[in-house]
């Protein structure tokens, strides 16, 4: 669900932010996978740590993906108890 659809400001982030992300993000992988390539080891060294950095990467992304989904739930919620709430104030207001 889109949080514009119950009125909540949609969080942007801007063009140069967004490049930087991407490119610390490539930069960082590239570096570590060079540093893997030319390390003076036998090659079930290097598997292991380019598999190693995979697993990290996948895993790094999945809990960003979960903590971000967990959020947006509670933000969603607690804007529905507020709804509810609110109703109920207004429902049982003593001086209608």
């Amino acid at each position: 669900m889109n949080s514009t659809q119950f009125g909540m400001p949609q969080p942007t982030h801007s063009t140069a932010w967004v490049v930087q992300a991407w490119a610390s993000f490539v930069i960082s992988i590239s570096a570590t996978v060079i540093g893997i390539t030319y390390l003076p080891v036998d090659g079930w060294i290097k598997g292991y740590l380019g598999m190693g950095l995979a697993f990290t990467v996948g895993s790094t992304l999945s809990v960003a993906k979960t903590s971000r989904d967990q959020h947006e739930a509670k933000r969603l919620t607690s804007r529905v108890d507020e709804a509810r709430v609110e109703k109920l104030l207004s429902d049982h207001h003593p001086l209608k």
